[in-house]
């Protein structure tokens, strides 16, 4: 039985396939030394020959086949290049993709394993994989995830969601996190840390600290109009009630309108503001804490390590550049 399947498309991430083919590489070279099994894996796609993949980039693939066997390993669906709804929904119905989705649903349905970072979880919802799971996704993504299966749990701050047979991360490059957890699953710890170290992958557990935004509108000209609004009034953010009649709506349709579009609350909203413009003061200035926190409508320090504790897992100190030194 071959350990892993690596479903290909054309236009997917080169960064994402390639950190899935290095890892699995280099862990075939290090299990030997641990006196561990080799994993092992092929790489398909509906038609088979070379796939483009994003930056002009060629992999040769195996065909796929037209029947599928029970116990067929893990099938890991790298992120697909595509990066906005409009562009999912036109993806997702070629007709390379809608053959591996039918693939992944029968895979699935003999009791196999499924793994997609990014884009490629929709596929999965596309399969009707994902009602009744908890899942991540591309963090700008997750609020359309969320709208199209609402019978699902999406956890946009996790960098890796494992639930039952599923296994999802974030956007692209938590490819390499996706496949250290698979490797960690079903080879061992040892295995999966040699891998990481070899690599120099530091384990992330959110994707909370690399949230921007002005990205969270997706196109939503309201949201983008309140991001800027809440931007410009730092460090005395605007209440909710404030925006609300600012921008001439209740509370509650200004609530469903940023629910909608990000998936967070309006006051998820502009803590996300906050957070990120007191990242950007600490990471590029030599401003202390407490004064960054001053800067972003904090009275003190402590209320700014306890929320970014909270939501990004980390101390403000994590952000300063290697050139800074922190002054607390």
């Amino acid at each position: 039985m071959t350990d892993f399947t690596i479903l290909l498309l054309p236009g997917a991430y080169a960064s994402s396939v390639a950190a899935t083919l290095d890892v699995l590489q280099a862990a075939a070279a290090l299990a030997p030394r641990l006196k561990l099994a080799r994993p092992t894996w092929r790489v398909l796609s509906a038609s088979g020959g070379s796939v483009p993949l994003s930056s002009g980039i060629q992999v040769g693939t195996t065909a796929l086949p037209k029947r599928h066997g029970p116990n067929a390993g893990t099938w890991i669906i790298p992120g697909l290049g595509l990066d906005s709804p409009g562009a999912i929904t036109k993806g997702l119905a070629s007709a390379d993709a809608q053959r591996l989705v039918r693939a992944v649903a029968s895979h699935a349905a003999l009791g196999g394993r499924v793994a997609a970072s990014c884009s490629a979880v929709f596929l999965l919802q596309a399969a009707g994989l994902l009602p009744g799971r908890r899942v991540t996704t591309s963090w700008w993504l997750a609020a359309e995830l969320q709208r199209m299966e609402p019978l699902c749990i999406v956890d946009a701050n996790r960098m890796v969601c494992a639930d039952g047979p599923l296994s999802t991360a974030g956007a692209a490059f938590a490819q390499t996190d996706l496949m250290l957890h698979l490797l960690r699953v079903q080879f061992g710890v040892a295995l999966a840390d040699a891998v990481g170290r070899i690599l120099l992958i530091d384990g992330r557990q959110a994707q909370a600290p690399f949230v921007v935004p002005a990205m969270l509108s997706n196109g939503n000209e309201l949201v983008a109009r309140l991001v800027k609004r809440i931007e410009s009034a730092l460090p005395h953010p605007p209440s909710v009630q404030a925006l609300a009649q600012e921008f001439a709506m209740s509370q509650r349709t200004l609530s469903r309108h940023v629910k909608e579009a990000t998936g967070k609350s309006t006051m998820a909203l502009v803590q996300s503001v906050r957070l990120n413009r007191a990242r950007m003061l600490i990471e590029s200035s030599r401003m202390s804490i407490d004064r960054v926190a001053g800067q972003v409508g904090y009275e003190d320090a402590t209320a700014l390590r306890r929320l970014m504790r909270k939501v990004t897992g980390a101390n403000p100190s994590r952000y300063r550049t290697a050139g800074l030194k922190a002054d607390f």
